[in-house]
Protein backbone atom coordinates (compact mmCIF):
# COMPACT_ATOMS: atom_id res chain seq x y z
CA UNK A 1 0.00 0.00 0.00
CA UNK A 2 1.13 3.54 -0.50
CA UNK A 3 0.47 7.14 0.61
CA UNK A 4 0.99 9.50 -2.37
CA UNK A 5 1.34 12.88 -1.34
CA UNK A 6 1.19 15.71 -3.75
CA UNK A 7 2.64 18.94 -3.37
CA UNK A 8 1.63 21.56 -5.66
CA UNK A 9 4.82 23.78 -7.70
CA UNK A 10 2.52 26.08 -9.36
CA UNK A 11 0.32 28.47 -8.24
CA UNK A 12 -3.78 26.96 -8.15
CA UNK A 13 -4.73 28.73 -11.30
CA UNK A 14 -1.96 26.74 -13.38
CA UNK A 15 -3.45 23.70 -10.65
CA UNK A 16 -6.85 24.19 -11.92
CA UNK A 17 -6.42 24.63 -15.48
CA UNK A 18 -5.30 20.75 -15.44
CA UNK A 19 -7.92 19.60 -12.43
CA UNK A 20 -10.54 18.13 -14.76
CA UNK A 21 -8.02 15.72 -16.28
CA UNK A 22 -6.78 14.94 -12.59
CA UNK A 23 -9.84 14.08 -11.84
CA UNK A 24 -10.10 11.99 -14.74
CA UNK A 25 -7.24 10.23 -14.61
CA UNK A 26 -7.85 9.96 -10.61
CA UNK A 27 -11.45 7.93 -11.86
CA UNK A 28 -9.75 5.46 -13.86
CA UNK A 29 -7.77 4.75 -11.42
CA UNK A 30 -10.39 4.14 -8.78
CA UNK A 31 -12.25 2.11 -11.85
CA UNK A 32 -9.24 -0.19 -11.57
CA UNK A 33 -9.03 -0.97 -8.03
CA UNK A 34 -5.62 1.42 -7.11
CA UNK A 35 -6.84 4.18 -5.34
CA UNK A 36 -8.49 3.86 -2.33
CA UNK A 37 -9.21 7.69 -1.09
CA UNK A 38 -7.89 10.64 -2.30
CA UNK A 39 -8.75 14.22 -1.46
CA UNK A 40 -6.95 17.98 -1.01
CA UNK A 41 -4.85 18.89 1.77
CA UNK A 42 -5.66 21.74 4.17
CA UNK A 43 -4.30 23.70 3.30
CA UNK A 44 -4.96 23.43 -0.17
CA UNK A 45 -0.92 23.23 -0.69
CA UNK A 46 -1.57 19.25 -2.57
CA UNK A 47 -3.08 16.11 -2.14
CA UNK A 48 -2.98 12.72 -0.41
CA UNK A 49 -4.01 9.24 -2.31
CA UNK A 50 -4.47 6.24 -0.55
CA UNK A 51 -3.48 3.60 -3.52
CA UNK A 52 -2.52 -0.24 -3.54
CA UNK A 53 -0.61 -2.05 -6.97
CA UNK A 54 1.95 -4.53 -7.12
CA UNK A 55 5.26 -2.47 -6.87
CA UNK A 56 6.30 0.84 -6.03
CA UNK A 57 7.83 1.19 -9.44
CA UNK A 58 4.06 0.48 -10.92
CA UNK A 59 2.77 3.23 -8.46
CA UNK A 60 5.85 5.38 -9.97
CA UNK A 61 4.93 4.99 -13.70
CA UNK A 62 1.57 5.51 -12.41
CA UNK A 63 2.25 9.14 -10.80
CA UNK A 64 4.37 9.74 -13.30
CA UNK A 65 1.12 9.84 -15.75
CA UNK A 66 -1.01 12.51 -13.77
CA UNK A 67 -1.93 15.30 -15.91
CA UNK A 68 -0.81 17.35 -12.80
CA UNK A 69 2.75 16.09 -13.26
CA UNK A 70 3.07 16.30 -16.71
CA UNK A 71 2.14 19.62 -16.62
CA UNK A 72 4.34 20.34 -14.22
CA UNK A 73 1.77 21.65 -11.38
CA UNK A 74 2.95 19.34 -8.86
CA UNK A 75 6.14 16.63 -7.22
CA UNK A 76 4.70 13.74 -5.00
CA UNK A 77 6.58 11.85 -1.90
CA UNK A 78 5.85 8.10 -2.64
CA UNK A 79 5.80 6.36 0.98
CA UNK A 80 4.96 2.55 1.39
CA UNK A 81 4.11 0.82 3.76
CA UNK A 82 2.56 -2.25 4.98
CA UNK A 83 -1.18 -2.25 6.42
CA UNK A 84 -0.82 -4.83 8.90
CA UNK A 85 -4.30 -3.70 10.69
CA UNK A 86 -7.48 -1.88 8.76
CA UNK A 87 -11.15 -1.20 8.63
CA UNK A 88 -13.45 -3.95 7.56
CA UNK A 89 -13.81 -2.66 4.34
CA UNK A 90 -10.08 -2.75 3.63
CA UNK A 91 -9.76 -6.20 5.15
CA UNK A 92 -8.33 -7.86 1.51
CA UNK A 93 -5.51 -4.95 1.38
CA UNK A 94 -4.10 -6.38 4.94
CA UNK A 95 -0.40 -8.24 5.01
CA UNK A 96 1.22 -9.52 7.43
CA UNK A 97 4.79 -9.24 8.68
CA UNK A 98 7.09 -11.61 7.52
Amino acid sequence: MFVLELTYTAPLEAVDAVLDAHVDWLNELYAQGVCLASGRKNPRDGGVILAVAESRERIEEITAGDPFVTAGVCTYRITEFVATKTAPELERFRETLA
